[in-house]
């Protein structure tokens, strides 16, 4: 397990404005806490939200927090990938696969359910604000830095409800359904003489060598060509079938199982008490901040504007400057080489004393 450090990172905006990082490559993360009280899913939102900070140039790791069940029997020691969680929720970035995880629990089906399209992530070094809403009505909404890249209703992007519709089950193709659009055509017939002339033939225009021996050399054979008059495999011609039918279709009737569940975003009807980091990182440095759980999307913004947004700005000028720096460097370091790698030995011939 890696161990967190408590800092505000390498660039900020308020060098007080601690968050939690990891800090040693190629390590399990593992840490949580107790809601100040338990999140019951009810007649408002839930609202979970946080910043995340890449000071690593990340390559892979997840960076997703968990909200979680458990009440009084949590074990926050035995804290890990196998304990229950109502969502979880925020950025995973490993190689090309960079998405939002956006997963809830599904009390009817007793499973955790992944949202079925991505969700836009940022990838850079600078702070950014991940939001999660849930709504009463049965939709969500994913905000990024206060900007919305995905919503919509619960069923739409997530498994929650089996299909409203399905394959008639009882219906099967006729076994004198004809779906072949072409045939052969049974008049057509091969060309006699069609196979008589090879791929291949000797090049007419080509002549033995002067200097060849057929002794030393063998018997002379012309290089071989492609036959102009080979025609290929023949293939016989293909017609329209008179008996087609057309592509058979399946008929479709309404799923008798199918059922509108109302309850989809109770994710925490039983109540959520903890929130917590459980991830794997390779190159570590994340700082996370500014967690809220709350049922109130006023509040999670009034809260961002106290925290994530306050420093947003000094942070970034404090990270343009540090890269502004590093490229200044880099320059006259380039330079330093370019002037060693032009300096000729011989320069040095007759400067005396001087030298």
């Amino acid at each position: 397990m890696g161990q967190w450090k408590h800092t505000a990172g390498e660039w900020f905006g308020d060098a007080d404005d601690k968050g939690i990082q990891t800090s040693q490559d190629a390590r399990f993360y593992g840490i949580s806490a107790k809601l100040d009280k338990p999140f019951v899913s009810g007649d408002k939102p839930l609202v979970l939200q946080y910043s995340v900070k890449h000071e690593q140039n990340l390559d892979c790791g997840g960076a997703y927090l968990k909200l979680l069940p458990g009440g009084n029997a949590f074990d926050s020691a035995g804290f890990g990938g196998d304990t229950p969680y109502a969502i979880m929720f925020g950025p995973d970035i490993c190689g090309s696969n960079k998405r939002t995880h956006v997963i809830l629990q599904d009390h009817a089906k007793s499973e955790n359910l992944l949202i079925n399209k991505d969700v836009p992530v940022e990838t850079d070094d600078l702070t950014h604000l991940y939001t999660l809403i849930v709504n009463p009505d049965n939709t969500f909404e994913v905000l990024v830095d206060n900007k919305s890249v995905r919503k919509g209703p619960l069923d739409e992007h997530f498994d929650f409800l089996e299909p409203k519709t399905i394959k008639d089950p009882a219906a099967s193709k006729p076994s004198d359904w004809v779906d072949e659009a072409k045939i052969v055509d049974p008049e057509d017939k091969k060309p006699e003489g069609w196979d008589d002339q090879p791929a291949e033939i000797p090049d007419p225009d080509a002549k033995k060598p002067e200097d060849w021996d057929d002794e030393d050399d063998g018997d002379w054979e012309a290089p071989m060509i492609d036959n102009p008059d080979y025609q290929g495999e023949w293939q016989p011609k293909m017609i329209d079938n008179p008996d087609y039918k057309g592509a058979w279709e399946h008929p479709i009737i309404d799923n008798p199982d199918y059922k509108y569940n109302e309850d989809m975003y109770k994710v925490c009807k039983d109540g959520c008490t903890h929130l917590g980091f459980e991830i794997w990182q390779v190159t570590t440095g994340t700082v996370f901040d500014d967690i809220i759980v709350t049922n109130s999307v006023e509040e999670a913004k009034e809260y961002a504007e106290k925290t994530f947004f306050k420093k947003k700005e000094g942070e970034k000028k404090m990270y343009d400057d540090k890269i502004e720096k590093e490229r200044e460097e880099s320059a006259s370091t380039n330079l330093e080489d370019d002037y060693m790698g032009d300096f000729d030995m011989s320069d040095m011939m007759g400067m005396g004393d001087e030298f």
